[in-house]
């Protein structure tokens, strides 16, 4: 009976030992997975609450509206595609404030969003959409699609705002952004120097004469009912008086705005590009641009092709594209005509401006 009892008992015992060491089993890995999970959670979080407290305005959409909104990409429709094709490639997205990342070991993977450290402040119709979108060509720098027009008309939104707009970009990246109407603004040079004071400017500028007609042809374009150009750019035709606050005209006089830049920031702080040769030459004008950036010259004259029917550079391989672009269908316009007595009076007008502003520049534009 007792041998009989002993018997019966084993399969009793067996089963429970066994779901005893079993359930064990389970609560240690789920121990594991609960601590590993916290920890994944903590690291991961404490970068996202630094995004969400940072950025005031943040819809979703944000980065594909904005980081690739240049010209190449509105009408391939590969923006989105391509930003985030980027933004997949940068590892670890952390959006913390560049402290965190200095105790991650993978530091020089973390992309951040950083304040430029360079800024494309002008000319309107200088060809700056044209020297934004061939830099952007070059691996080292991480720049803004579009104008977000800050230090000019958004500047109530704070600097918290306006880093939440950049480009998230690497260690060693250079962010920058091009609004063309920062060089003409006169409150801009004080803000742009109270966010930097070492930040590089970069001015695209070209002959007043033919900019102001650029812009006039910009200005119909969009209002076909305005006045005719000799009659906005005189006060008064018959003594030939020249208005010179009429915008197309007034963003011309460069010397003047120059001066207001100069009281803030150093010459070697800001580079000019001449219009005229970013289209004639636009390798040359790229290298030295690099250069004054502190980057390898890696956009070369391989990088271009010229269009004849355009009369423009284009580039033979875009970012984020195999097939050759070039500027958009707004760039290159045929310009307005405008009778040669009044460009006459105008470059009249504009060569005591420019000899004042080559001086200034240390440099010769050729203007006629």
């Amino acid at each position: 009976m007792a041998a009989f009892h002993h018997h019966n008992h084993h399969p009793h015992h067996h089963p429970s030992a066994d779901l005893r060491r079993l359930f064990h089993r389970l609560t240690i890995a789920s121990s594991l997975s609960i601590l590993c999970f916290s920890l994944v959670y903590l690291l991961t979080g404490c970068c996202e609450s630094e995004l969400t407290e940072n950025s005031e305005i943040k819809p979703p959409a944000r980065e594909f509206l904005v980081s690739g909104s240049g010209w190449p990409y509105e009408r391939n429709g590969t923006g989105a595609a391509k930003e985030g094709a980027t933004a997949a490639g940068e590892v670890a997205l952390s959006s913390g404030p560049p402290g965190l990342e200095a105790n991650s070991s993978g530091k020089e993977w973390t992309a951040t969003r950083r304040l430029p450290q360079a800024l494309i402040i002008g000319v309107k119709k200088g060809g700056t959409r044209a020297l934004l979108e061939f830099l952007r060509l070059h691996p080292d720098i991480r720049a803004l699609g579009s104008e977000p027009h800050f230090f000019d008309r958004h500047y109530a939104r704070g600097l918290d705002w306006y880093r939440s707009m950049m480009p998230k970009a690497l260690d060693g990246q250079i962010v920058m952004e091009k609004t063309p109407r920062y060089f003409v603004t006169v409150e801009t040079p004080a803000r742009v120097h109270a966010m930097s004071q070492d930040v590089k400017l970069i001015v695209v500028v070209r002959d007043p004469v033919t900019r102001a007609i650029s812009d006039y042809t910009q200005i119909i374009s969009k209002t076909p009912d305005i006045p005719p150009f000799e009659s906005l750019a005189f006060k008064n035709r018959t003594t030939g008086q020249i208005d010179s606050l009429w915008s197309p005209l007034w963003i011309g006089l460069y010397a003047q705005h120059m001066e207001r830049w100069l009281a803030w920031f150093p010459r070697t702080q800001i580079h000019l590009v001449s219009g005229e040769k970013l289209i004639s030459d636009p390798a040359g004008e790229l290298g030295k641009v690099q250069d004054f950036l502190g980057l390898q010259r890696i956009v070369t004259d391989k990088h271009f092709y010229f269009n004849k029917t355009k009369g423009f550079p284009c580039l033979k391989k875009p970012e984020g594209s195999s097939k050759p672009h070039c500027l958009g269908k707004t760039k290159g316009r045929t310009h307005a005509s405008i009778d040669p007595e009044v460009m006459q009076r105008l470059r009249d007008f504009y060569k005591p401006h420019n000899q004042r502003f080559y001086q200034m520049a240390g440099q010769d534009f050729g203007w006629q």
